[in-house]
Order: C-alpha cells, then structure tokens, then sequence
C-alpha cells in the first residue's frame, strides 16, 4: 500500500485491502493469543518464586480463559471451504398453513437477527413479503461479516415448530414449516453467464409497515431466471437502478451455488438441499406444547431452554453440526 502508484488502479487496490483485512483476521487472534500465552508463562513462573496461593489462583484463572480462547480459535481455523468466510444471503420461505407458519417464518427471522446482533454481523433485510393478518410470508436477508456463510449454511433446512395456535379460537395444537436457505455473496466476476433474453424483469411497488417508509414509485424490482426457474427480488433501495443491481447479484450467487452444485457433488450443500416444506423433511424442530424442547435431527442435540434458542442462542446447534460435518 506504501508503494508509488498504488491507488492508481483503484479496484485492484481495493480488493488488495479486502485481501489485508482477511488476513489480519486470521493473524492478529493468533498473535495475541501468543502474547497471552507469554504473559501466562511469566504469571506462573512469578506464582511459583512468590509461593502465594493467590497468585497461582490467578495464573490458573488466566489458563482457563486461555484454553477457551484457543478452542475457540480452533474452531474458526476449521472453516476452510471456499465460501465459508464470505457474506451471504438469508431467506426464509413460510411452508403451507397459512398465517400459521407466516407467524413462525418471522419468528425465526426474529432469531436470526438476534443471533447475528449478539455475533457482530451486519444484517439487511433485501426484500419481504408480508402476510395480511400476521407473519411474513417470505424474506431475504444480506449477512455480512468473517464466516458469515460458513456459521449460518448448518442452518440451510426445513424448521418445524409444534405449539398451541395463538390464531386458533380453539386453542388447538399446530405444526408448522418453514424453509431456510442459505447461499454466499460471490464476486460478479464469477464464471457464471446471464444471456438477457433468460431473465425476465418486473418491477413493482414495495410494502411497508406504513409512512414515510412506503415507496411511492415501482422502484421494486424482481428478477426470473427462465431456464431454472429462479427468482430473486430486491426492495430494500429507493432507487429501482440499484435494486435491479442487487438483484442481479442474488441472482448470480445462485446462479453460481446451481453451477458448481452440477460440477461436483461435495459443494451440494451450499445452498440448502431443496426439498419439500413439509412433515419428514425437517432438520430442527421446536416443540413449545405439550412440552418445551429443541432438537436437532442431524446431530440429535436438544434443549429444554426453547425461549432461549428463539432469542437467538443457536450457537450449540451450529457448533455441534459443524463440528460433526468436519470431522467426518
């Protein structure tokens, strides 16, 4: 960065501090994780001269928060897919039953945002389409932070929540469904190409909880990718130009995830398995009636703390999947 002529090219010297700062946050936890590791030993050595029971105290304190830290960093370091340290994309899709499952579809987007506040990453709600009487019935959400991808693609799957119906006069149990996906942001230069006449553009008018947030023109923009069938849509701008633009990268990150999911079958889950929103497909499911409990299906780890998890604290579920699809 220091050298003559560096930010001539302003592009190449941007993606060179994007590439900095990627690094920097895989040395700088390691340095001083060293650091600490030398303050400990002179800490020990000091406790041992001194022969005070408090000091050692303190010395075998610091290790304690030590080893957590290093079993921390671990972890991370365990992230080596090619997408794991990107941003991505976050979409919720209600499953059938109405305001129902409209309902849980924001309740989990609710968790979401409150697991992504408690982590540090920065999260935008891109488009959302609410349901007339409560809940949503879909939404994507642009997660940006280190590992975005690689914490929030264990999540990709059907969620089932079992309770009693706060929108049933007979206070009858429901089941219902919702769909999660998960899919990274990757560069537009990726090898993907997008022939304009498989695209088919619409624009329309974005809903709003009400005011001066309503967007008064067709700045709205949703974009169908004819051979595949995909759509993507984006209202989070005022400006239609640059919800075409967002869209349109959306729309190649699924692109991408589609194409290298045809080229090699390990990359499969990069945007979720798709599959049916349904009883049998579920890979979570959170009973709040007749009993409380949260359990995953894949790794079989479960909790009784379920107004916890739907405050966002996911974090075992995420390790325990992660953990068990690196070490197989």
């Amino acid at each position: 960065m220091a050298e003559e002529g560096f930010w001539d090219d302003q592009e190449s010297a941007n993606e060179a501090i994007k590439e900095l700062k990627r690094i920097k946050e895989v040395i700088e936890p390691i340095q001083g994780l060293d650091a600490r590791v030398e303050d400990a030993e002179v800490m020990l050595a000091l406790a041992q001269e001194d022969g005070g029971a408090s000091a050692l105290e303190e010395s075998v304190e610091l290790l304690r928060h030590l080893i957590r830290d290093f079993d921390k960093m671990e972890f991370q370091l365990m992230f080596d897919g090619e997408y794991d340290r990107c941003n991505c994309f976050l979409s919720i899709q209600a499953g059938a039953g109405g305001t129902e499952s409209c309902d849980w579809a924001q309740m989990l987007l609710r968790m979401y945002l409150k697991w992504m506040e408690t982590h540090g990453f920065e999260s935008a709600i891109i488009e959302i389409l609410h349901e007339e009487e409560a809940g949503i019935k879909s939404v994507t959400v642009l997660v940006k932070g280190n590992l975005a991808f690689g914490y929030l693609n264990s999540e990709s799957g059907v969620h089932r929540l079992v309770r009693v119906s706060p929108f049933d006069a007979q206070n009858r149990r429901h089941t219902s469904f919702a769909a999660v996906d998960v899919f990274p942001e990757v560069e537009m230069e990726v090898d993907v190409e997008i022939d304009n006449k498989d695209i088919k553009i619409d624009t329309y008018r974005a809903g709003g909880a009400g005011g001066q947030h309503v967007n008064k023109t067709d700045s709205a923009v949703r974009i169908t990718h004819i051979p595949t069938g995909i759509v993507v849509q984006c209202q989070n701008e005022r400006s239609q130009h640059k919800n075409k633009s967002f869209a349109m990268r959306m729309l190649m990150a699924k692109l991408s995830s589609l194409k290298r999911q045809e080229q090699d079958d390990e990359l499969k889950g990069l945007s979720g398995e798709k599959s049916d929103i349904a009883w049998g497909r579920q890979i979570r499911s959170y009973v709040l009636h007749p009993y409380s409990m949260v359990k995953d299906h894949r790794t079989g780890l479960e909790t009784g703390n379920v107004t916890a998890v739907l405050d966002g604290g996911i974090d075992s579920f995420i390790e325990e999947y992660l953990k068990g699809r690196i070490s197989s």
